[in-house]
C-alpha cells in the first residue's frame, strides 16, 4: 500500500514538474527595446550583459531586440503600433505621449524605478573641426553670421530639442535677455542651420561623413564615440560653459507586455538598467549614470560644466513642449521665418 502511495506521489510530482517546465518553456523569451538613435552601441553592450546575467541567475536564455530612431519619432512609432516591451527614450515628454495619447504606459511610470525612472543622463556639447578654426567656444558663437550649425530637428529628435532648449536657456540665464530676446537669439542660431536631420546619428553623418557645417550640437556620448572612431584626427570637442542635463527615461509599455505575456522579462530588463554592472557600462559609453558612486568613479570623463534641468530653467515639460514645439509654437515660427524665399 505504501508503495502504491509513494508511486502516486512520485507521478504527481513528475506531472507538476513537467507542467512547470512547459509553462516556463512557453513563456516568451524575447523583448523589444525601442530607443533613440545614438544609443545603438550602448544597448549592444548592455543587452549582452543582461542576457548573460539572466542566463546565470535563471537558467533561461533570452534575447533583446532593438529599434532605434529619433526619440520623438520612436514614441510616435509605438503609438502607431510598434510593439515595444520597453522604451528607453531621451526625453520625458516622449514617454508622457505614450501615457496621454496611447494609454500604453501607467501615469505613475516615474515612480516605478529608481531616480524617477532615469538610469542615466547626458548633456549637449559641440563637435568642431580639428583645431577649432572658427573659434567656437560657447552658445553665443553659434549665432554669428556666416557660421554653419548642424543639429537634428527638435520636432523629431530629443537631441535637437535639448540643443534648442540649452541655447534658449543660455539666452535667458547667461545673457540676461527677455523672452523676445531669447527667441531672436535662438532664431539667429537656426538661421545658420543648413540641414535638419531627423535624428542625432543622421546629424553626425552630415557633419563627419558629408563634411557639412562648422559645428555639430549633439550628446556628449556621441561626441566621445565620434572622437574614438576618428582617433581625434579630424574633429575636436568643445564644452560650452553651461548646458542642459538631458535625462534619459525608461518605462514598461504595459499595454503591450500584457498582450505579449512578456511583463516578467521586461521588468527584469528595466531593473537591470539600474544595477551596478549596467551603470558601469553606461559610464564607459560616456553617459552620466544615476548611481552616484559609479558617476563619481568616472567623474574625470565628464569635465567641468554647469548643467541645469529643463524644469528648473524653463518650467514644466508639458508647458515647454506645447509652447516651443507644438504646432505653430515658437520653434515653428522662428524656423519658418528663416526658410521663406
Amino acid at each position: 500500500m505504501n508503495i502504491h502511495r509513494k508511486a502516486r506521489r512520485w507521478c504527481a510530482g513528475l506531472v507538476a514538474a513537467s507542467w512547470g517546465f512547459w509553462a516556463s518553456a512557453a513563456e516568451p523569451r524575447e523583448i523589444l527595446n525601442v530607443s533613440f538613435d545614438i544609443s545603438r552601441e550602448l544597448y549592444e553592450e548592455i543587452n549582452r550583459s543582461f542576457v548573460a546575467h539572466h542566463a546565470q541567475t535563471t537558467g533561461r536564455r533570452v534575447a533583446v531586440r532593438q529599434s532605434h530612431g529619433g526619440s520623438t519619432r520612436q514614441a510616435r512609432a509605438v503609438l502607431d503600433g510598434l510593439r515595444a516591451d520597453v522604451v528607453t527614450l531621451n526625453q520625458i515628454t516622449d514617454v508622457e505621449a505614450l501615457v496621454d495619447r496611447g494609454g500604453l504606459i501607467s501615469a505613475d511610470w516615474r515612480n516605478r524605478w529608481p531616480h524617477g525612472s532615469v538610469p542615466y543622463a547626458s548633456t549637449i556639447v559641440f563637435l568642431v573641426r580639428k583645431g577649432n578654426p572658427r573659434g567656437i567656444r560657447d552658445w553665443d558663437d553659434l549665432a554669428r553670421a556666416g557660421l554653419q550649425v548642424i543639429v537634428p530637428n527638435p520636432k523629431t529628435s530629443g537631441n535637437g530639442r535639448y540643443s534648442y532648449l540649452a541655447a534658449y536657456a543660455h539666452a535667458l540665464r547667461r545673457l540676461g535677455l527677455d523672452e523676445a530676446g531669447a527667441r531672436d537669439f535662438v532664431a539667429r542660431i537656426f538661421a545658420n542651420v543648413p540641414i535638419l536631420d531627423t535624428g542625432g546619428r543622421g546629424a553626425t553623418a552630415t557633419f563627419v561623413q558629408r563634411e557639412i557645417g562648422d559645428v555639430l550640437l549633439t550628446f556628449e556620448a556621441e561626441v566621445h564615440l565620434t572622437l574614438r572612431e576618428l582617433g581625434g584626427a579630424r574633429v575636436d570637442m568643445v564644452r560650452p560653459c553651461t548646458s542642459v542635463l538631458a535625462e534619459m527615461p525608461v518605462a514598461l509599455v504595459e499595454g503591450v507586455v500584457a498582450r505579449k505575456g512578456t511583463e516578467r522579462l521586461a521588468r527584469a530588463y528595466l531593473e537591470y538598467l539600474f544595477s551596478e554592472p549596467a551603470q558601469e557600462i553606461m559610464a564607459r559609453h560616456f553617459y552620466r549614470p544615476s548611481d552616484a558612486g559609479v558617476r563619481q568613479r568616472h567623474a574625470a570623463s565628464f569635465g567641468e560644466m554647469e548643467l541645469f534641468r529643463v524644469e528648473d530653467a524653463l518650467g514644466p515639460w508639458s508647458k515647454v513642449n506645447a509652447t516651443h514645439f507644438g504646432s505653430g509654437g515658437i520653434f515653428d515660427s522662428i524656423y519658418e521665418r528663416h526658410r521663406r524665399p
